[in-house]
């Protein structure tokens, strides 16, 4: 009780600063436990720059190489652990780079000296491991800023380009207004692109210094972003595309920005990109606290444009040196952005696994069940075939699955595989608590018999950390995944049947551009857009029209959200434009 007390005296006194919605936001993840939603980013930045988060010093001694990949497949286990299902890379770090280049150097991070070759291709190494563990991979760009002007990969850019180099302070930057850094900057997505089996193309620093002098023309940040969008999504349109703007887009009605936006401080208009279709998810760097946080978080999944947001969490503000924040910070931001559909990326790596006032504990239990990346409808919206067979064979050892038959109809490389299991059957799989391995690379696994919280399941010589309260005997599923995100229909055991959909009589409203909602139930706070399978493509408060205008053609499923953060289903919408 005085507990309680303690918070709701904290929300007195910190209302006259927020708008009721935000602060009912707060209110309710103080006070509430929400369920864990299937699909969801859970992301971590790993840092590479100074060898901050990897590889550490110690793995420097010496050409061998199996040290560092040793510690970096320690990190993977060790994040596979809490569920994070995205890495973020260090790939071109400051002119240099961490795999081999036929553009820019290698980076002194790996062997300790500027150029040299550590013996091994650490992109390359670091996509299989994550692959191996059911984890996207994206390579993490940093663009405009180059280094130190004397640094060996500022001083190499300066020899070939030398009038494309700014020189600000003690740093060298791409001029953002010469078209040839679009064009250098797209080489390099591009060699990435077509040479790496990666998930992702991540943009830091897509944006004008700080401190440029003269104006700061948004068009010509616009056209470095169109420019690697257009070559990227042209090898490989499956691969995702974001960046990480600026924390706050621009100032609120009520909140200003305190004159450090993305929008007008340094031209980065990545809500427009969102608009445009340039960007496939953004992860805003939003290292804030209270009304400089909440707000801003709600605003950047408001105009996501049914695009992927990600919250840029500060975990490193947790740390006495820096901030000093409080556990309960975060713990609030994390369950503020998990309701209103927005993801979640740690910075950095190092704060997170050194487990910096227990946030490492905390993500156990607040992403105690995998959750899968958010499909890319907007790019396609077609799911795979699932398996046609599914065969379990009980024995002593364990459950030996097989399935077969699958067929994907996108132009990706090759389907994935989510694997569920449950005591019940059928077997739920709208649960995330039943996923027991996620984008699965292969046609057979192993569940040991034996009941553990961390078993291990075993598939053609590799082996991958499976998170399950497995009984006695289970019962399976398994669908399809394309490199889309789309999911196919479950195969199940012999016998299994799934309940069908509920389809209402009377469709609701809609232009193709908008849609009109039902009259607000008294619960209600927030409306989510599902499609058939249940996968949540949009989140927004409450609103009589919502718009529509990015989702596809296609049956849709309109929900509210209550302050428990229960569901009630509202009705079906179908869009269906003309030709």
């Amino acid at each position: 009780m005085n507990k309680a007390r303690r918070i709701l005296k904290y929300f007195r006194t910190f209302a006259h600063k927020m708008k009721r919605t935000v602060v009912f936001l707060l209110l309710l993840a103080t006070l509430s436990a929400f369920s864990q939603p299937k699909h969801e980013v859970r992301a971590v930045w790993l840092t590479v720059l100074g060898n901050l988060d990897w590889p550490t010093g110690s793995t420097l001694d010496g050409e061998d190489a199996t040290a560092q990949q040793q510690e970096l497949v320690n990190i993977l286990d060790r994040l596979k652990a809490i569920n994070v299902n995205t890495v973020l890379l260090h790939t071109r770090i400051r002119a240099n780079t961490i795999y081999p280049s036929n553009i820019e150097p290698w980076a002194p991070y790996l062997s300790g000296r500027p150029g040299r070759d550590p013996g091994y291709d650490a992109l390359q190494f670091a996509i299989d491991e994550c692959h191996k563990r059911g984890m996207e991979l994206h390579a993490w760009v940093v663009t405009i800023p180059i280094g130190k002007w004397k640094s060996h990969g500022c001083q190499q850019l300066r020899q070939r380009y030398p009038s494309l180099v700014k020189h600000i302070g003690e740093e060298g930057y791409l001029n953002p207004e010469d078209s040839r850094t679009a064009d250098y900057l797209t080489d390099i997505c591009e060699e990435i692109t077509r040479r790496y089996d990666i998930d992702g193309i991540h943009l830091d620093y897509i944006r004008y210094p700080e401190t440029w002098k003269g104006r700061k023309n948004p068009d010509n940040i616009t056209r470095i972003v169109r420019s690697i969008h257009d070559r990227v999504k042209y090898y490989k349109p499956w691969v995702k595309l974001s960046c990480s703007p600026i924390g706050k887009y621009d100032d609120l009605s009520r909140y200003p920005s305190r004159g450090w936006n993305a929008h007008r401080t340094v031209a980065q208009d990545a809500q427009e990109w969102l608009r445009q279709g340039l960007m496939d998810q953004l992860y805003p760097m939003m290292y804030f606290k209270e009304n400089n946080f909440y707000p801003f978080a709600i605003d950047w999944q408001e105009n996501s444009y049914g695009r992927t947001i990600v919250s840029g969490l500060g975990t490193y503000m947790l740390h006495p040196q820096e901030r000093n924040w409080s556990l309960s910070e975060v713990k609030r931001q994390l369950n503020v952005t998990r309701h209103i559909g927005v993801g979640h990326c740690h910075f950095r790596a190092r704060f997170l696994l050194n487990n910096v006032k227990g946030i490492y504990d905390y993500m156990r239990h607040f992403d105690s069940h995998p959750a899968l990346t958010p499909p890319m409808i907007w790019e396609r919206n077609v799911a795979p075939d699932g398996p046609s067979t599914l065969q379990v064979v009980r024995t002593p050892q364990g459950d030996r699955l097989t399935w077969s038959g699958a067929r994907d109809y996108s132009d990706g490389p090759y389907l994935l595989y989510n694997i569920y299991a449950s005591a019940n059957e059928p077997v739920d799989i709208s649960n995330p608590a039943n996923l027991v391995a996620t984008r699965y690379m292969h046609t057979t696994l192993t569940m040991p018999a034996k009941s553990a919280q961390v078993a291990t399941a075993t598939a053609q010589g590799i082996t991958v950390s499976l998170q399950t309260d497995a009984p006695a005997k289970l019962h399976y599923a398994v669908t399809a995944l394309d490199r889309y995100g789309n999911e196919s229909a479950p195969a199940r055991e012999q016998g299994a049947t799934a309940s069908g959909h509920y389809v209402s009589a009377v469709l609701l409203p809609n232009d193709g551009l908008y849609l009109n909602t039902p009259c607000q139930p008294l619960d209600a706070r927030l409306l989510q857009i599902c499609d058939l399978q249940g996968r949540v493509v949009f989140t927004c408060l409450y609103k009589p029209q919502i718009s529509i205008a990015l989702l596809r053609d296609g049956m849709y499923i309109l929900k509210s959200v209550n302050k428990k953060g229960v569901t009630h289903r509202l009705g079906h919408f179908i869009i269906k434009r003309k030709d």
